[in-house]
């Protein structure tokens, strides 16, 4: 009888590129880590140039290979840019992981027209605009994974912290990897996205330095604790990798079953 296939192998991603956007800071530094320690070269794109080199270089050190790509994702020609530096350092497109985002706390009778643009801009048509620049790339390819960060509150309210500019942005964004997922099955792309619950990232460290909002995560969430940002490893690599490969369209919640009560 010959050796069982090892199912752990669908899930690496040795000789693949991935790119990820938002890679300067919180959970997109953990997941820029998590493919290349998956075995893919990793292209991390976001503002910060300095801080995306730092990354680049402890991955390299690691062992990986990494180009850092200052990018701001709302506009045009940096997209341009990064997809024609990624090609150029590595020839391909495999993985796009959509993480780059903001956002403000504010009541919505308060939240000015500009601060609404703004953050739209960024989290939804950013997110579509890099989908459509790379995908462009995985279409002639015939092959390729997105996987969009989104967030719980794209699926149910904030309401107790007001932010309606990014609750309607990732709302946006989880029916955008829907739509984009239904136009590209039958071309080989396949987006799905990350919905995240409550992690201490830069973006929520005010939250995470206040007891009252602590205790209000713990009490409201059925495993009693915010997530650790290792915990999105795993469904990340899921998404990205061949071991999804019958996945598109869906949002997979990482959030101690926050969106379940």
């Amino acid at each position: 009888m010959g050796a069982l296939a090892d199912p752990t192998r669908s899930f690496r991603l040795d000789g693949r590129t991935a790119i990820v956007t938002g890679a300067s800071s919180g959970i997109g530094v953990a997941l820029a880590e998590t493919l290349a320690r998956a075995g893919a070269d990793v292209v991390l794109a976001a503002r910060r140039r300095e801080a995306l080199e730092t990354l680049a270089g402890r991955l390299a050190g690691e062992g990986a290979r990494a180009l850092a790509v200052s990018c701001d994702v709302a506009r045009d020609a940096d997209l341009e840019a990064l997809v024609a530096a990624t090609l150029e350092r590595f020839g391909r497109i495999d993985v796009l992981v959509n993480n780059a985002g903001i956002n403000e706390v504010v009541p919505a009778e308060e939240e000015s027209e500009e601060t609404w643009r703004r953050v739209l801009d960024v989290n939804l048509t950013g997110a579509f605009l890099c989908a459509r620049r790379v995908g462009r790339e995985m279409l002639a390819s015939g092959s390729g994974s997105i996987v969009n960060v989104a967030s719980v509150l794209g699926v149910v309210a904030s309401a107790q912290i007001k932010q309606a500019s990014y609750v309607a942005s990732k709302s946006g964004l989880v029916g955008l990897t829907r739509e984009l997922a239904g136009q590209w099955a039958r071309r080989g792309v396949r987006v799905n996205a990350l919905a995240p619950g409550w992690f201490e990232t830069e973006m929520t460290a005010d939250m995470f330095q206040d007891e009252r909002s602590q205790r209000w995560i713990r009490s409201r969430d059925p495993m009693g604790r915010p997530g650790q940002v290792e915990e999105l490893a795993g469904p990340l690599l899921f998404l990205a990798s061949d071991a999804s490969s019958y996945v598109t369209g869906q949002v997979v919640a990482v959030d101690g079953g926050w969106t379940i009560v």
